[in-house]
């Protein structure tokens, strides 16, 4: 008997006509900026998809160097570095506790993170502004325009999601290996950095990256915390408040090419992480479902 033809329902032509048109607008624009970056003004103002007449690379110079995108790429990413260190160790460490080990305040505690998940950053602006300000007159390695107090922020503000996802998919891990590592003298550090971690890597990468989304393109905090508080104070601004500022030095006098080339910088190294990890990132996400 031959092979019965699938039919093709009308709900997974939608879907998939649905996930063409997300794909479309979110190619184009990707799309756009990237040849923006490498036309002259004129090319530009004349037609919006034509390529470019000569490929180069002088709008990115431009926008490294005068536009300071350069320093404010090297101060995000020194943030991004202490911060996803930090959320990744603590938030998995307090995952691993709340989803292998009972006891009382267990689901009190659990709840806690989750509710800090749904809660708005903006309504806490104004408090977190006094804090850090206090905090800096303790250490000023902890105050605003801070590297270090920009980071716990970030940990802070990332952690209840962390939590939240890596409960989940470490609930799924099998309890035998680390009953077997307990048995051959394992410590609860030892079996955790060494058995359940290694096999947590899939969840591990997956949060990771949204948290590398999250923080590479958060704007409200850094502009928040980021200030310099004197004329004497080094600028360690972000790369989304470098954007804003190069859209801004420009005035009447524009350089949309810089512009474009300043965005097309921030946006690559986060396309390349993804993209290296696409298929650990999708393991991820469907292993917490499996049980």
């Amino acid at each position: 008997m031959g092979a019965r033809k699938e039919r093709t329902s009308p709900l997974n032509v939608f879907s998939h006509g649905f996930l063409l048109l997300w794909a479309v607008m979110i190619v184009l624009p990707l799309l756009w900026v990237v040849l923006g970056s490498f036309k002259s003004d004129a090319e530009i103002g004349g037609s919006a998809w034509s390529w470019p007449a000569h490929w180069g690379f002088d709008a990115f110079a431009r926008a490294w160097s005068k536009g300071g995108i350069g320093g404010f790429f090297l101060n995000t990413v020194i943030v991004l570095a202490g911060s996803l260190t930090l959320t990744m160790l603590l938030g998995a460490m307090a995952a691993y506790v709340l989803a292998r080990y009972e006891f009382p305040g267990n689901r009190v505690i659990y709840y806690f993170f989750v509710a800090g998940a749904m809660f708005p950053v903006y309504l806490a602006l104004v408090p977190l502004f006094f804090m850090v300000r206090r905090l800096g007159e303790i250490s000023p390695l902890l105050g605003l325009n801070s590297y270090l107090g920009l980071i716990l922020v970030y940990v802070a503000y990332s952690l209840p999601f962390t939590v939240f996802f890596l409960h989940a998919f470490l609930r799924t891990l099998p309890t035998a290996v680390h009953e077997a590592a307990m048995l051959d003298g394992c410590s609860h550090s030892r079996a955790f950095f060494q058995v359940m971690l290694p096999m947590a890597r899939p969840g591990l990468v997956s949060v990771g990256i949204f948290n590398l989304l999250g923080q590479w393109n958060q704007y409200i905090l850094p502009v928040t915390l980021m200030q310099p508080t004197s004329g004497t104070d080094a600028n360690r601004s972000m790369l989304s408040q470098g954007l804003v500022n190069l859209a801004l030095q420009q005035g009447y006098a524009g350089d949309p090419a810089a512009l474009f080339a300043g965005m097309t910088i921030a946006m690559l190294p986060v396309l390349v992480v993804y993209l290296s990890f696409q298929r650990q990132v999708q393991a991820g996400l469907t292993a917490g479902t499996l049980k």
